[in-house]
């Protein structure tokens, strides 16, 4: 199964990104996620099921841990929701609307 997020971190600061934003770009960078977009109002990155929830829970951790004060989170299921076990990487690489 593969997923889709996009999130977003607050506060925002439109000047320069704060710590928390540079740290999210730092998950998403790291658990080498595709179709990453990084922008000042929101982000997506999409991959294996279990690479983004491994993703997704370092993102919530240690966005937190540097100051975020609140995270916006929407998790989708590319392809067909059937497509196999959360950790199966080989079903459902085909995408699809969500």
């Amino acid at each position: 199964m593969r997923l889709r997020i996009e999130f977003t971190t607050e506060p925002f600061d439109l000047d320069s990104p704060p710590p928390h934003a540079l740290v999210a770009r730092e998950v998403v960078r790291d658990a080498r996620l595709g179709a990453v977009d990084v922008g000042p109002f929101g982000n997506t990155a999409e991959g294996p099921a279990e690479a983004v929830l491994g993703a997704v829970n370092d993102l919530l951790r240690r966005t937190l841990a540097v100051g975020a004060t609140r995270i916006t989170l929407q998790v989708n299921v590319l392809g067909g929701a059937g497509d196999g076990p959360a950790g199966d990487e080989e079903a459902g690489d085909e995408e699809g609307a969500t």
